[in-house]
């Protein structure tokens, strides 16, 4: 049973690994959007976020709800606004760490320079 699960996230987490398709999420996470707007707001080519929503409804992360001759596409669960946000925060917490880690490096490289007399 574990396996399963395992390979449920997994599966879950490939389909979010594309530029295009977070985009896309964190587009639709401020509401449905059709086709068009969508690669219009991303200035994508309608083929490439087509194929991208594909993917994205196939693990029933957006699902599509027809409109007239449009499909508006949504989130199929709010919780992913959730999940983007929290990979914001953890990218910025590698980030502030590297950050700190150049400084830190930087200073100590300075130091060196400084003690051995001379000015790079």
């Amino acid at each position: 049973m574990g396996n399963e699960m395992q390979q449920f996230k997994a599966d879950f987490f490939k389909a979010l690994a594309h530029p295009l398709r977070i985009g896309i999420l964190e587009l639709l996470s401020e509401g449905e959007k059709s086709v068009n707007e969508i690669q219009s707001n991303l200035n994508k080519e309608g083929s490439a976020v087509s194929q991208q929503l594909s993917v994205l409804r196939s693990k029933n992360i957006v699902v599509g709800t027809k409109d007239g001759k449009r499909v508006l596409y949504s989130l199929r669960d709010p919780m992913i606004v959730d999940l983007l946000a929290v990979a914001k925060r953890i990218f910025n917490n590698h980030l502030i760490d590297t950050i700190s880690m150049l400084v830190e490096l930087d200073e100590t490289e300075c130091e060196s320079t400084v003690k051995d007399g001379q000015v790079k």
